[in-house]
């Protein structure tokens, strides 16, 4: 069984595979043109097409204290549907990269990845046969990536099993075959992922079975300094009066309120001056997104705001 310090340092690898950094980037939304998982967000890089992106985003909306749960939860059945044309929504991906810096999310992300990556992993690296550190690494990175027993099925066919060959010589035979596999697959998008087997092959090299710190992966030295090291926020520089403006009982009220009416009567949207974010105010909003083409929530986040200068 891996120890909690080896669990880190398997996921460390794949956050740096999945994102540049060894701590991962929970903020982070990509869109590559021609991926079948369409838009993908956070510190593994979960998808909208495979419904994963649905299921962290409701798990978030329902945590206690989540800071962008009123601006998300209006987004549910659409992710729910798998709705492709999220995949350009730039006000969805602007509150995903902010939702990020909030430790909820953060926290789900961690949980999140864990029950429908990591335990399955763990579960299918031992039924393979395989127990290493570095062995379970790749079976977790076959997870995160997908076709992991399409791979195994393989190995067990052509090479034999980990128990008749050995554990070490099955490790190096998959990581080889699905390094052939991504070059050669039908799917463009996939083959310039070989990176990932080719860092697997150096691990293999260099004897580190038992992902010893530190070590190297694509550039980003991994070491025990780095992991119990907090993952980096994004240090904002938002004022008190910038926070999301929307329809609630009681109403919200205040200066901040009385400008956004203010935003709306100069952008030839009227509503009374008087503070409070009533249903006129809301209706307001709502017509001046809709004129914008921005999503009509009613909701006063970072784009509405942008849109109105504020």
């Amino acid at each position: 069984m891996l120890t909690d310090l080896q669990k880190k340092i398997a996921q460390a690898v794949v956050n740096v595979f999945e994102t540049g950094s060894a701590h991962g980037q929970y903020g982070s939304v990509t869109l590559i043109a021609r991926d079948p998982g369409h838009l993908t967000y956070g510190r593994s890089q979960t998808t909208l097409a495979t419904g994963n992106l649905y299921l962290l985003i409701k798990a978030y909306c329902a945590a206690p204290g989540a800071q962008f749960a009123a601006a998300l939860n209006p987004y549910l059945p659409r992710l729910a549907a798998r709705d492709l044309t999220l995949d350009t929504d730039m006000t969805l991906r602007g509150v995903l990269h902010a939702a990020g810096d909030d430790p909820v999310m953060r926290s789900v992300q961690d949980a999140f990845f864990d029950r429908n990556f990591w335990n399955p992993s763990v579960q299918g690296a031992a039924g393979a046969g395989v127990s290493s550190a570095l062995g379970t690494n790749v079976v977790y990175d076959s997870h995160i990536q997908g076709a992991w027993a399409t791979i195994r099925n393989i190995i067990n066919t052509n090479h034999g099993t980990a128990s008749q060959i050995g554990e070490q010589a099955w490790v190096n035979a998959y990581v080889n075959e699905r390094k052939s596999w991504l070059a050669n697959n039908p799917n463009s998008v996939l083959q310039p992922t070989v990176y990932r087997m080719e860092a697997f092959l150096q691990l293999i090299s260099d004897g580190k079975w038992d992902l010893t710190l530190p070590l190297t992966v694509r550039g980003v030295v991994i070491s025990e300094g780095l992991l119990s090291a907090a993952a980096p926020l994004r240090v904002s520089a938002a004022a008190p009066g910038e926070a999301t403006l929307q329809l609630q009982t009681p109403p919200m009220q205040g200066d901040d309120v009385r400008a956004l009416q203010q935003a709306l009567t100069n952008a030839g949207v009227p509503v009374t001056l008087d503070g409070t974010f009533g249903t006129s105010t809301d209706a307001a909003v709502r017509r001046f997104q809709q004129q914008k083409g921005l999503t009509v929530d009613g909701v006063v986040g970072p784009a509405t705001r942008s849109a109105l200068g504020l």
